[in-house]
């Protein structure tokens, strides 16, 4: 992954969840120079990178099936870490089995509740009766730890290398646009300069209580042409009435239009915050968000 020169002096990244799943998968694809280290929960991550465990971090914010990654916009606000950059996983479901399985001997299908649901056709196909777990590797694991040539798991082909289970049926995903987004972490910000390549710029504000304000808010890039890419609101503290955003925007916050827009932004805001600015990553030039 090509980047800053924080991400590329780095040489330890977290990512949370067992060895095995998605993220320890996509932490080895976008981070191969980094010794890759599990945290059992975002918050342990988190805490890993503020106090140096970790160069960095590799967090999932968002799937193109199931939307936000709530717990990690609620930290967000919180935590100070900054965007490095980002990744775009291809999330591709290996259905494995210990040595000597067989699909026509398989009687259960284990996994977490998303991926069961990713892989439907095959569970009808086989008429496997399905055993919800935590999470993908951990259900992995199980299954090695069983050693019942009827149990399988639905996981990635990470997870049975490192388990020793076989892929009985390689990619069986419903669907071909499982991509779920990262973001790699620092503790310390190091924004992309401006030299005209493709930028995201993120941040997180809060708008003041007047009428109107968040229309008032972000009429400024449309009329400054800067295309917002994501926005996503939560509640703060159980209130109905005190709204925070996450934002992403195309374009770095030098380009005369970006730094209009961000005035504009400010003056209706009681807080805003720039989580990073960073390079945009090959898949949005290749989806058109860009």
């Amino acid at each position: 992954m090509s980047g800053s020169a924080k991400i590329q002096s780095a040489t330890k990244v977290v990512y949370q969840g067992e060895p095995g799943s998605y993220s320890h998968l996509a932490a080895r694809e976008t981070l191969p120079h980094c010794e890759a280290v599990a945290a059992p929960t975002f918050e342990d991550a988190f805490a890993a990178i503020r106090a140096g465990e970790a160069d960095l971090g590799l967090i999932p914010i968002e799937n193109s099936l199931h939307g936000r990654i709530t717990d990690i916009h609620h930290l967000l606000p919180d935590a100070p870490l900054y965007i490095l950059g980002e990744h775009f996983h291809r999330v591709r479901h290996q259905l494995l089995g210990v040595k000597g399985a067989t699909l026509r001997g398989l009687k259960t299908v284990v996994s977490q509740e998303p991926a069961l649901g990713q892989v439907r056709k095959i569970i009808a196909e086989l008429g496997l009766k399905r055993q919800l777990w935590a999470d993908t590797a951990g259900a992995a694991r199980h299954v090695a730890e069983e050693k019942d040539p009827t149990l399988a798991a639905v996981a990635s082909k990470l997870a049975a290398e490192i388990h020793g289970l076989d892929i009985l049926k390689a990619d069986v995903e419903d669907a071909d646009h499982n991509v779920t987004r990262f973001l790699v972490m620092s503790a310390e910000p190091d924004d992309a300069d401006n030299t005209g390549a493709p930028v995201i710029t993120s941040f997180i504000f809060r708008v003041r209580n007047v009428p109107a304000a968040l229309y008032k808010a972000l009429g400024g890039f449309a009329t400054n042409g800067v295309n917002m890419t994501k926005l996503e609101s939560y509640q703060l503290g159980g209130s109905f009435q005190a709204t925070q955003f996450y934002a992403d925007i195309t374009g770095h916050p030098e380009e005369r239009n970006v730094r209009l827009a961000l005035e504009e932004l400010q003056f209706f805001t009681s807080s805003l915050k720039v989580l990073g600015v960073y390079p945009a990553h090959p898949f949005r030039l290749k989806d058109g968000n860009v």
